[in-house]
């Protein structure tokens, strides 16, 4: 079965044209913790508020570590664990109708994940406590050879720290935080071609008042940038790129 993690080019917001992935701490360090995971065979959260690059360092660390082995579920309201047991049915290419008895279910996924998996839960803040519970039931099995790694917003790490047996299960903990402006400075110029050769004092000027660290804005401000710069024939200046991230709900820099 091939991976099932996205594209590369959906890695960035709007699926911007001619941005690189660039090597931040934050993806230094997500790719370190989930290999550690994976070699321990154990579960690890990632976890921090939307734009900070979260699903970018998973799915860039496991297209390295373990792209054919990954399998995906994601739920954007309350599941079931009758929903759980079906995306997982679906994520794992298992054949013909799934069973309609739970204990018949369970038994095919537990046989399905006796072969090596990295399961992917995106916004598992969204699971319930009896999903959590499902999730650790199949980790726990005996025969079972699985890596989990849960990835969330607001309320995830909350959620997870809520449920003292997984909890005590979860092997590694990283939140993704903002980059601070040294690392924005370093990392901006090869994040996109128009910031290559901007002025250091512009990049931290729109930093300070409108990106404050976050890769999800970065992304935004540099798609009205260069859609503007194509429009009126100019070259990135101070006025232009207070233009570009106007567009942006300003927000205070988090802390």
């Amino acid at each position: 079965m091939t991976s099932q993690l996205p594209p590369r080019e959906t890695d960035h917001y709007t699926q911007l044209a001619d941005a690189a992935v660039v090597t931040t701490r934050a993806l230094l360090a997500a790719r370190e913790n989930i290999a550690d995971t994976i070699e321990a065979r154990a579960m690890i959260c990632i976890y921090g508020q939307a734009g900070r690059g979260k699903s970018l360092a998973v799915n860039t660390s496991l297209r390295e570590l373990a792209p054919k082995l990954t399998r995906r579920i994601q739920f954007r309201s309350r599941p079931s664990t009758r929903d759980l047991r079906h995306e997982l049915f679906h994520a794992l290419g298992l054949q013909g109708r799934p069973p309609t008895q739970p204990i018949e279910f369970d038994r095919m996924l537990r046989g399905a994940l006796e072969e090596t998996h990295v399961l992917v839960c995106d916004e598992a803040q969204w699971l319930s406590k009896m999903c959590f519970e499902y999730l650790r039931y199949l980790w726990d099995d005996t025969g079972s050879d699985l890596t989990i790694v849960f990835t969330g917003g607001d309320g995830c790490f909350e959620m997870l720290q809520s449920e003292p047996m997984l909890e005590s299960r979860v092997y590694a903990w990283q939140e993704i935080e903002p980059m601070p402006l040294e690392e924005v400075l370093a990392v901006i110029p090869a994040f996109h071609p128009v910031w290559a050769d901007a002025d250091p004092d512009l990049i931290a000027m729109c930093d300070d008042e409108a990106a404050h660290g976050n890769f999800r804005a970065w992304a935004k401000i540099t798609h009205h940038l260069t859609a503007g710069m194509k429009e009126s024939g100019r070259v990135l200046d101070e006025d232009l790129l207070r233009w570009s991230y106007s567009k942006l709900r300003q927000r205070p820099r988090v802390a």
